[in-house]
């Protein structure tokens, strides 16, 4: 099977959760040995406690994750309902989602090329 627009735009946002969550899930799994004695608290892992106290999203989490300025209980719902967005995409992800959410995507720009793409091809017109 050979991947369309749409397939290859899911698998973008995709890749770019999973290697937030994976983050996530790494960095507070570090943290709670550091709190459990078993591992030394380094650097990293101070700037990871006081980010969560302050409500902050961590560095490590912003850097793999979308331009935001939210406070970090707002941000993780806006992750959520991202990750309900991509959730329901994946029932068809050959398919165009019936209503998206453009700054719920990563990368937006992708998704409306491939919309451009797939008009294109069945109009059959020039890109």
């Amino acid at each position: 099977d050979e991947m369309g627009p749409y397939q290859n735009v899911f698998i973008q946002e995709m890749d770019v959760i999973n290697a937030l969550l994976a983050e996530i899930k790494r960095s507070i799994k570090e943290l709670q040995l550091g709190f459990a004695g078993e591992l030394t608290m380094s650097e990293s892992m101070e700037d990871l406690m006081m980010s969560l106290y302050n409500d902050n999203v961590p560095a490590t989490w912003a850097k793999l994750a979308w331009p935001s300025m939210k406070s970090l209980s707002s941000w993780n719902k806006n992750l959520s309902d991202r990750f309900f967005q991509l959730e329901e995409w994946m029932n068809s992800p050959s398919d165009i989602p019936k209503v998206t959410w453009l700054s719920g995507l990563v990368n937006p720009t992708s998704f409306l090329t491939a919309i451009c793409q797939v008009t294109a091809q069945k109009n059959q017109w020039e890109l």
